[in-house]
């Protein structure tokens, strides 16, 4: 199964199913691996820096968010690009395609570098981030966000690899960094007493070298492509390409950070109680999407490939078979976070109030993974076959005209005397509903079929 994984897989042969849940595996473990870095994080910094310190990692998450959403257009982007090209057997245009990912790479780490540090503590403090917790908050997104080459560089060399049909390489690479992350933890936090600076100080040495073996593997896949390093050059049909394909995600993803800002403030209002809660709920729930996002990556890159090698009506079939494994996956997991769910949130703090407060909003959150299967498994296909807008159109609606108005018009519809703040559930009923009514739209936009038509490969 090892040297199965380990080759670069042809997604245009083969039974659909198959080819893509192959495809999939080494990702689903890899999104298991990225999510350990938040997921330790929180468990180092919440046993051996107290609640606070927890909440101030949570609170920071959507701010960080914010800033990477760039890079993240430019990954789906270059993935699908790619994809297309390499599925066309198209050498030229695939060797400009991945210089013109490295140089943009180089240009988007830069701006963040710079940027980042004259508007953090201003949106910490417009989102109302508690004075216990702001200074803790503070320095963990400066040094992240400073220290981005690794993160930024990762995502995309493993988006490029992803789409020539490499998906067991990058893991490779982010199970090294995973372990140099919990040893480094460790020993910022528990030993040196760094709190949350620690844990980004630790996160931010780990990317960097699992950017560096992403792009040694790249280098040593020159069969399928021929780069020059002395003139690396960007052409501006692959520029305006990469920007078509990738910007309307990266613009969801901005948009996406803003309605959680948004929302963080309110969450903010509840306190450092329930702000400590939520960032426990959203690591499982990252361990909960797991499946979910690398069935839509993994869709995404089989039918970019097989629409580059001109077969839509296979790219029908495995979007069906992929959709159904995807529900299936999804609802038996879903079981299990109810069922041993009090137990994962044990692990994060001895505080059995937190617990209890915890599971409660996982409680209301299930049932939405099973619509996220939906959706991210139909999107991924959407989204392969170049039409980026639709998925877009339908995260702002659901995240912006659905999510945050709901949120606070619970929050107020529900302040009694006894809670003068309103529920604190309502953040969480509204995040359920955009989920189920962002997977209606999706099914009816992909059974619409006007995707089928805005193919890069003609």
């Amino acid at each position: 199964m090892f040297k199965l994984l380990s080759k670069p897989i042809d997604l245009i042969t083969g039974n659909p199913l198959q080819k893509i849940i192959l495809f999939m595996i080494p990702m689903l473990i890899g999104n298991i691996a990225q999510q350990l870095y938040n997921t330790v994080d929180s468990i180092i910094v919440g046993r051996f820096s107290g609640d606070n310190a927890l909440a101030a990692v949570g609170s920071a998450g959507s701010i960080l968010n914010l800033f990477i959403v760039f890079f993240v257009g430019i990954s789906i982007g270059s993935s699908i690009m790619v994809s297309q090209y390499f599925g066309a057997r198209d050498k030229e245009n695939l060797t400009a395609s991945i210089e013109c990912c490295l140089v943009l790479s180089v240009f988007c780490s830069i701006l963040i570098m710079v940027v980042s540090p004259f508007i953090i503590r201003p949106l910490l403090e417009w989102i109302s981030t508690p004075e216990t917790i702001i200074d803790q908050s503070y320095y963990y997104l400066l040094i992240l966000l400073v220290g981005n080459v690794g993160l930024i560089f990762f995502n995309i060399l493993s988006g490029v690899l992803r789409g020539l049909g490499d998906s067991i390489s990058a893991l490779k690479y982010l199970l090294i960094s995973t372990v140099i992350n919990i040893v480094l933890d460790l020993i910022f936090v528990a030993y040196f007493n760094m709190g949350a600076a620690g844990v980004a100080l630790a996160t931010a040495i780990a990317q960097f070298v699992s950017a560096i073996l992403c792009f040694k593997k790249l280098i040593q896949m020159q069969d399928l492509f021929t780069l020059n390093f002395k003139k690396l050059s960007m052409k501006k049909i692959h520029i305006q390409t990469i920007f078509k394909l990738g910007l309307p995600a990266g613009l969801t993803q901005a948009i996406l950070s803003v309605a959680m800002i948004i929302v963080q403030s309110l969450t903010n209002s509840f306190g450092e109680m329930f702000i400590a809660a939520t960032i426990i709920v959203m690591r499982i729930d990252g361990f909960a999407m797991m499946p979910n996002f690398s069935i839509g990556n993994a869709m995404s890159t089989y039918a970019a490939q097989n629409i580059g090698a001109k077969q839509m009506d296979r790219v029908i079939k495995g979007g069906k078979q992929g959709a159904i494994f995807a529900i299936g996956f999804s609802t038996t997991l879903t079981i299990l976070i109810l069922v041993f769910g009090q137990y994962l949130m044990a692990i994060f703090t001895e505080t059995e109030e937190l617990v209890d407060l915890s599971m409660r909003m996982m409680m209301i959150l299930a049932p939405g993974y099973i619509a996220m299967a939906i959706s991210q498994s139909l999107s991924g296909i959407i989204r392969g076959a170049g039409d980026t807008m639709t998925p877009m159109w339908i995260s702002i609606f659901t995240s912006i005209i659905i999510r945050v108005p709901v949120a606070y018009g619970l929050v107020y519809l529900t302040k009694t005397p006894e809670f003068p703040t309103g529920r604190s559930e309502s953040i969480f009923i509204s995040l359920l509903l955009s989920w189920v009514i962002g997977a209606i739209l999706t099914f009816i936009c992909y059974r619409n079929g006007k995707w089928k038509t805005k193919a890069l490969q003609k």
